[in-house]
């Protein structure tokens, strides 16, 4: 399965993309980051997140996006720009039938390094070596793109197995209670006739 990491931002976007194969098998197959001005008008940056991000579900067709979830963040002008971002890459995939997940930093963190406390330089030692990198990929959006997109090869597979498994127990629960109401609603008419009977 190929996965497009984002880590989204506005005046710099990291995007990974990453192979997955047998167990928890990893391929790095190309990282970058997207640069827009910060004095740029915000509608012409997004639009150059936008096709930048184009391009790069062209050239890499990728199976599924996986993109940073906002998930607190003391600046909220910072963080409105990461979630408008976000959702210009999150269209594109849409476009594309592409299945689109947002995972928090700390799930990131857990999954690559084990800890969901983990700092920006660890996350990106461990990128380094489940990916076999020889340089490290900088700025530090690009690594967290690469851990995003490990992230969704490693945890989506438990997740879809997860939801069906939830899926066939509500699907048991029902067939459990039609049971149990037929036989209440049989019970309730036998009931009924044998007081007739009598009468």
């Amino acid at each position: 399965m190929r996965v497009l990491g984002v880590d989204p931002g506005l005046t710099r976007c990291g995007l990974g993309v990453v192979d997955g194969g047998k167990g928890r098998s990893v391929r790095p197959v190309a990282v970058g980051v997207v640069r827009t001005p910060a004095d740029q008008d915000l509608a012409e940056r997004l639009l150059g997140i936008a096709d930048e991000v184009e391009r790069w579900l062209d050239r890499y067709r990728p199976e599924a996006v996986a993109v940073e979830r906002v998930f607190a963040q003391h600046n909220v002008r910072t963080a409105m720009g990461t979630a408008q971002a976000g959702g210009v890459v999150a269209l594109a995939a849409a476009r594309r039938g592409l299945p689109v997940v947002f995972h928090t930093p700390s799930e990131v963190k857990a999954a690559v390094t084990g800890s969901g406390r983990a700092d920006k330089a660890q996350v990106t030692t461990m990128v380094m070596r489940l990916l076999g990198l020889e340089v490290k990929p900088h700025p530090a959006d690009a690594a967290d793109a690469l851990a995003l997109a490990i992230c969704h090869l490693w945890r989506e597979p438990m997740r879809v197995r997860l939801a069906e498994a939830e899926a066939r127990a509500a699907e048991l629960v029902r067939a459990h209670k039609a049971r149990l109401a037929a036989a209440a609603k049989a019970a309730g008419t036998t009931t009924k006739n044998e007081t007739g009977a009598r009468r």
